[in-house]
């Protein structure tokens, strides 16, 4: 609980006291104990009015309250006024609690950034500031570290790992006269860099600047009981200034018809509604979080269940992350020779191909010498007394082996024995099992488009998008790539984006839900998302949008329930028949009904 919530919570409590006190007392007194009980849990609302009537927006909730408040007190109706200024803050506190929303996502994107640079200056490293960096500097990274600024490489080669700047799965192999992007990791190899930007506009501050704009730009969401204020306060406030002013035209009785329209005016006051409501999407979210989800609000809730588009992230998202042998093409060799003579010249490799084709063979060789690892094209070495190749078409071609027209589309590994073209093995990210069957439910939903979004390269998109079925598919995509895809989306529809990297966080942020896998995904995705999926099972976003459309159809019914019987005793106490207290009674009982029936979103499944 928040510190406004705890103060709202102390509030309530005094106003319950001193409404209980005045309860007990007579004249003066009692009035003097309603007032204070009105001051201390309606200052809010009084205050939020005047400042909503100072923008021109007149009729909410708030301005209902506190003229309805003050006509009760007119009529000497002290505890009603009282009492429904409590009951408005009780409402109001539980929907606080429900759509209590977490967005740090700017501050845990702050681990992108390093804590210091390592200028290279008269052949010695001085440890700087990153702010201190400007173009032209001559960085030097060595292994572990990140890079502080978008450069260009002038001395050394590495490998890299971009996957929380891409998206790319796979370490991606780097030399001289390439550029490289602030925020990736230096696997291997120390790199001497030219600096092509001061910090402040380099990659890794351009994706916090767009988590901090997209959080600016993005429209609010309106809460439902907002919207239905905005609609049911002008239409009561005129009903009762029609009552208070069209009968005495004809029989002159003003006082009788004042007091009947500020009458008319307290019992509208929608107390069963604004604690109802709330809890309606109070009890989805508790049954979204047995679920293994967790919505963070209400608001939220109500954009789920109007998603007609659902973007996804590729790895770690629909795949696994993790690598394995998927196909072996055999040409001199057949698909064991071919794997075990690779295993063997990967067995020392700590790469993630290296790894995936060693976990394919339960039993390689032993006898085995690196002859040499070239980085980014592959490994020669003796296995078993013959010589191995494993790597790229270049690697094999460079020591003289014929490498026949082979269609190598994806991550693939070419083998040759004894200078001889062995065959080839196609690796893969494994496709989560579930995938097909998310996306499927998801339509079944409502969804009527799904697009995969990707910073991998073009083939391993094709691949799983293809497979899955996706009806759009975008590749190579760099933080800003994906805001900017996410832009033209939300033209269309109403979108949600599922993800879990760090380079997913602007997109997270920039659509209407933004869903984050929470096993595996990223801090900053996480604080950055609307939604997180606990254990990674893409089957629970069904679950998200199927308890969510269940939450708003039970606050509707809630609101037609309420509203219907407000509606009958609103007639009677126009004619005089209904009294006050008898509107109070019917508003407690309608709260109770449509409060349980609100809890029934407790057991939604």
């Amino acid at each position: 609980m928040t510190k406004k919530q705890k103060k709202s919570l102390v509030y309530i409590l005094i106003g319950l006291a001193l409404f209980l006190a005045g309860l007990f007392c007579r004249g003066y007194v009692r009035l003097g104990f309603m007032l204070a009980a009105w001051a201390v849990t309606g200052w809010t609302v009084v205050r939020k009015a005047l400042r909503n009537i100072a923008r021109g927006s007149v009729f909410d909730e708030h301005f209902l309250m506190t003229v309805a408040t003050v006509g009760a007190f007119a009529l000497g109706e002290y505890p009603e006024g009282a009492a429904v200024m409590i009951f408005f803050q009780i409402g109001e506190l539980f929907e606080s609690l429900a759509v209590e929303r977490s967005r740090r996502s700017i501050s845990a994107l702050m681990d992108l950034r390093p804590d210091s640079a390592w200028l290279w200056r008269d052949g010695e490293a001085e440890e700087i500031d990153p702010d201190e960096i400007r173009p032209g500097d001559i960085l030097l990274v060595k292994p572990g570290q990140r890079i502080p600024v978008d450069g260009v490489i002038v001395e050394g080669d590495a490998s890299l790992d971009t996957a929380q700047i891409t998206g790319e799965s796979l370490p991606v192999q780097v030399g001289q006269g390439q550029q490289v992007l602030s925020g990736c990791i230096d696997l291997s190899g120390v790199l001497k860099i030219r600096a092509e930007s001061a910090y402040e506009h380099s990659t890794v501050a351009r994706i916090l600047e767009l988590v901090e704009n997209a959080s600016e730009t993005k429209a609010p969401t309106e809460r439902l009981i907002t919207r239905f204020a905005r609609i049911y306060t002008p239409a009561v406030v005129l009903c009762a200034l029609a009552l208070a002013v069209v009968p005495p035209l004809f029989d002159g009785a003003w006082s009788q018809w004042i007091k009947r329209a500020l009458s008319f005016l307290v019992i509208s006051c929608p107390c069963a509604l604004v604690i109802s409501v709330p809890l309606s999407f109070f009890g989805g979210m508790g049954a979204a979080s047995r679920q293994g989800v967790i919505i963070k609000g209400g608001a939220i809730m109500e954009d789920l269940a109007r998603i007609r588009t659902a973007a996804f992230d590729k790895t770690g998202t629909l795949t696994m992350g993790v690598f394995r042998v998927e196909q072996v093409d055999e040409a001199a060799m057949d698909r064991e020779q071919i794997l075990s003579y690779a295993a063997g010249a990967e067995s020392m490799s700590s790469h993630p191909i290296g790894r995936a084709i060693c976990a394919a063979v339960s039993d390689p060789p032993t006898d085995v010498r690196v002859l040499r690892e070239e980085p980014g094209r592959g490994v020669a070495a003796e296995v078993d007394g013959r010589r191995v190749l494993a790597g790229s078409a270049a690697l094999l071609a460079g020591e003289g082996v014929a490498v026949p027209d082979v269609h190598a589309d994806g991550t693939c590994v070419l083998v040759a024995v004894d200078g001889a073209y062995a065959g080839m093995i196609r690796l893969a990210d494994t496709v989560k099992s579930n995938a097909s069957g998310a996306l499927s439910q998801l339509r079944d939903l409502g969804v009527r488009k799904t697009v995969l979004l990707t910073g991998d390269n073009a083939a391993a998109a094709e691949r799983i998008g293809g497979k899955l079925g996706f009806d759009e598919i975008r590749a190579k995509l760099l933080p800003q790539d994906k805001v900017a895809v996410m832009e033209e989306l939300l033209k269309e529809d109403r979108v949600m984006f599922t993800g879990d990297g760090v380079n997913d966080a602007p997109v997270l942020v920039a659509a209407n839900v933004g869903v984050a896998m929470g096993g595996v995904g990223a801090d900053a995705a996480v604080e950055a998302a609307d939604v997180v999926i606990l254990n990674d099972d893409l089957e629970k976003l069904a679950s998200a949008l199927r308890i969510s459309q269940k939450t708003v159809r039970n606050a509707r019914q809630n609101i037609i329930f309420a509203l219907g019987v407000k509606l009958a005793i609103l007639v009677l106490a126009a004619f005089g028949i209904a009294s006050m207290w008898l509107a109070v009674f019917a508003d407690v009982g309608v709260a109770v009904l449509a409060i349980c029936n609100a809890m029934r979103m407790l057991r939604a499944k």
